[in-house]
């Protein structure tokens, strides 16, 4: 999946021409009185209406977040084909500090942009924007997932996320040590927010020794509180070069996986929550050159959209919970293919899910049509 970056009218000029593009649809919403200015991106919708969350951050500029939704967009098509889910790819991204200007009005203003795209767009919850958030956009429209329970909705995402990221661990383990368990292992786990947190309890449940540091000491201290067998490394720069590492879990920011990182990585395998983890095309193959196992992020990390999938068909925990322990042999069929074709797990599943969207185009296009 290649990054886009520039001015919006070239990155859209080279999207309509590049192999690696296709959008379907892009939005630009703009509402004056509240103030909104939003780019919607779908990338796909073959597998059927795109799904992905709404990601609410100061950008410097519109050509940014431009650049973001369009690659955030691609990136959920492949992160939805992968779990399994009868949904495409789409992403939407507001423009400012939602500290600053998110308000109600822009909110349903933001609503009914998503309304006007009649289904082909399903929205939900992303940086910057929250349960609360989603129950204010969901008064405008009947394609809004995410939602708190009061309202019909699962609530926070972050549990099934976390038990995702477990379940491809094991594979990871299964796959490099022949054993699906985790007990004994050296795990670092960079970002103990929602999702760090209860990695962490899945950790240790499974009887791994915890290393784990963040830049909000809050996080840290309340991970310590609860659990004082956990080891706190300064940094993310320590904790990637703890001797013995066995697995190194990023939870927190994009972009872990870059030029500076990979070269002092001590872990065996990289399996974490932070989306967009390679920085750049080509940081796979220097991470599978030093023998590190990458789990691919946007397949070990998708319980959450697979729990806000749900959510459209009256959410049932033991479901959702079902479906995202089928990450672990996603995990597993991708490590296969990975092997099996000579390359890093990262270009197999991009693979497996560029097949699975060519398949369902091909059928939609071989169906007869409707009278």
């Amino acid at each position: 999946m290649t990054a886009v970056t520039g001015d919006p009218v070239d990155v859209l000029q080279t999207l309509f021409r590049s192999e690696q593009g296709g959008h379907e649809q892009v939005v630009l919403c703009q509402d004056r009185a509240s103030g909104l200015k939003a780019v919607i991106a779908l990338h796909s919708t073959a597998l059927g209406p795109a799904l992905g969350g709404t990601r609410f951050y100061p950008y410097a500029s519109e050509a940014e977040a431009v650049a973001d939704a369009l690659n955030l967009a691609r990136g959920m098509s492949y992160k939805n084909a992968l779990a399994g889910l009868e949904h495409g790819g789409g992403k939407a991204v507001i423009i400012g500090d939602p500290e600053l200007i998110k308000t109600e009005e822009l909110l349903l203003a933001y609503g009914r942009f998503v309304a006007s795209l009649g289904g082909r767009y399903v929205t939900a919850c992303d940086v910057g924007t929250y349960v609360a958030d989603m129950d204010v956009v969901a008064r405008e429209n009947r394609w809004t997932t995410g939602r708190s329970p009061e309202n019909g909705g699962a609530g926070d995402s972050s549990v099934l996320t976390a038990y995702g990221v477990f379940q491809g661990m094991r594979a990871s383990a299964q796959h490099l040590w022949g054993d699906p368990t985790l007990q004994g292992r050296k795990v670092g786990v960079a970002g103990v927010g929602k999702v760090g947190h209860h990695l962490v309890e899945h950790l240790l449940g499974d009887g791994a020794e915890v290393i784990v540091t963040d830049v909000r000491e809050e996080s840290v201290r309340r991970i310590t509180d609860k659990f004082p067998q956990v080891t706190v490394a300064l940094d993310t720069e320590a904790l990637i070069r703890v001797p013995g590492l066995d697995i190194y879990a990023p939870c927190a920011l994009g972009g872990a996986l870059n030029d500076e990182t990979v070269p002092v990585l001590t872990a065996r395998v990289v399996c974490g929550a932070a989306n967009n983890q390679l920085a750049h095309p080509g940081v796979e193959k220097d991470i599978a050159d030093r023998g590190i196992l990458y789990a691919p992020d946007y397949v070990v990390n998708a319980g959450g959209v697979i729990q806000v999938a749900d959510e459209l068909n009256g959410f049932d925990f033991d479901r959702c919970k079902a479906k995202a322990s089928k990450i672990f042999d996603t995990t597993l069929a991708i490590f296969a293919r990975a092997k099996e074709d000579g390359i890093p797990p990262a270009a197999a599943a991009d693979r497996i899910a560029e097949q699975r969207m060519a398949d369902a185009r091909g059928a939609r296009k071989a169906a007869p049509a409707a009278l």
